[in-house]
């Protein structure tokens, strides 16, 4: 644990220092209304930087630091009485473990001034920090997928989150294989949060299409060998597989199923939406694969009627000027938790306690109606902490080491 506070804590004084012009420390900024610039707000943000999940966690990283610099470069964010106040994402490195995350998260909350949390990058982390920010009464935007993370809301008061939730992308999975007239799958599923929220959300939709689930396996995010599960596979007279995890576990499957010569249909879920998929399976094992994401992947492919459009094309582009690495789908939950809690502190007046800045947050971010995101289109409520739904979604094809969208008209 010290050695990954130290790697932490490096972190955190390099990103402030170099994005954020700072010590690292975050004690209030000495400047008063009077000059124009009020206090600084600190958001805290972390991600899986470094760990399993690190293909999750550093785009996510990125565009935390792109948005730093953005906001450097306009002096903050001017609220409704004309006061321009400084800005500081705290970034933390969760490594993708839920002891960290709540440490980082205490760090955050008891001596950072953080207003809002955003993160983690993964649902177990972020399963750990459910009782930690209901009790501390701060507002937390997940970048997870798992359902779980902020249902039920009359225990998750606190907790809203920006990727789709599994319930959003796997109907997508189990109607494609319907378009398709396959009537029988497997479902195999990592075993944690993310993984069973998948497969919970595979069954619900299987049922309601009178899809057969004739097997379900699991195996565990840091295993190697897949071997016995593949072969239960190719025993089952399944039409197509179903899978829910996120590399490595999801690159070693798909390595393993295709030397193993299986040919069924493999429908991934979202979490394979990375290059680092691709690079772990190999181009040539990834080739056709399918998988439900959000619309990033298809920007210049949408109508110019869709909204998200010029969002998705301004993004890639800020993208593409701050950041060496092209955008992924991680990067935009980034952006969006970010801009969204922006949004909410344009609207804070000079003079509020951190208890009042925490709970109008919270409160802000509730109420946060059509804001079009990378993501989709967010319409928070009281009944609603993810604000999207399956329209927010596409289907994309791995052809020749590619992401290309696939329309339903070409399924």
């Amino acid at each position: 644990m010290k050695r990954s506070l130290s790697l932490i804590l490096v972190f955190l004084i390099f990103v402030t220092a170099t994005s954020c012009g700072g010590s690292g420390e975050s004690t209030a900024t000495t400047s008063s209304p009077s000059d124009g610039v009020g206090s600084t707000y600190y958001i805290g943000f972390m991600a899986s930087i470094t760990g399993a999940a690190s293909s999750l966690g550093e785009p996510e990283r990125d565009a935390a630091v792109m948005i730093q610099k953005q906001l450097d470069e306009q002096g903050g964010i001017t609220g409704p009485d004309g006061v321009v106040h400084p800005v500081k994402i705290l970034i933390y490195d969760t490594e993708g473990n839920g002891d960290i995350a709540v440490t980082v998260a205490r760090k955050l909350i008891e001596s950072e001034n953080a207003i809002v949390l955003l993160g983690p990058s993964t649902s177990p982390p972020c399963m750990a920090l459910i009782p930690v920010v209901q009790e501390a009464k701060i507002p937390m935007i997940s970048m997870a997928s798992s359902s779980e993370i902020v249902k039920p809301i009359s225990e998750r008061q606190w907790i809203f989150k920006v990727a789709q939730s599994n319930e959003h992308t796997s109907p997508w999975q189990v109607q494609y294989a319907k378009a398709k007239g396959l009537t029988k799958i497997d479902n195999l599923y990592v075993n944690n949060a993310y993984g069973e929220d998948g497969a919970a959300a595979i069954r619900e939709t299987a049922r309601a299409e009178g899809i057969e689930i004739v097997l379900e396996e699991t195996f565990e995010a840091a295993d190697t060998d897949m071997t016995a599960q593949i072969t239960k596979i190719k025993a089952s007279d399944a039409q197509a597989v179903l899978v829910t995890a996120i590399p490595p576990a999801a690159a070693i499957f798909t390595k393993q199923y295709r030397e193993l010569g299986v040919d069924l249909p493999l429908l991934h879920n979202s979490g394979i939406g990375m290059q680092s998929f691709i690079d772990l399976s190999g181009a040539s094992n990834a080739e056709g694969v399918i998988f439900p994401i959000g619309k990033l992947v298809a920007a210049d492919a949408l109508p110019d009627s869709d909204p998200q459009k010029p969002v998705l094309q301004q993004f890639i582009s800020d993208y593409a000027k701050y950041v060496k690495n092209p955008p992924s789908q991680f990067a935009a939950h980034a952006w969006d938790s970010l801009q969204i809690v922006l949004r909410v502190l344009e609207t804070f007046p000079e003079g509020l306690s951190l208890e009042e800045q925490r709970q109008r947050m919270r409160d802000g971010i509730e109420n946060t109606k059509g804001f079009v995101g990378v993501d989709g289109v967010f319409n928070f409520g009281p009944d609603d902490h993810v604000g999207l739904s399956t329209e927010d979604v596409v289907l994309v094809r791995i052809v020749d080491g590619k992401w290309v969208y696939f329309p339903q008209e070409e399924w």
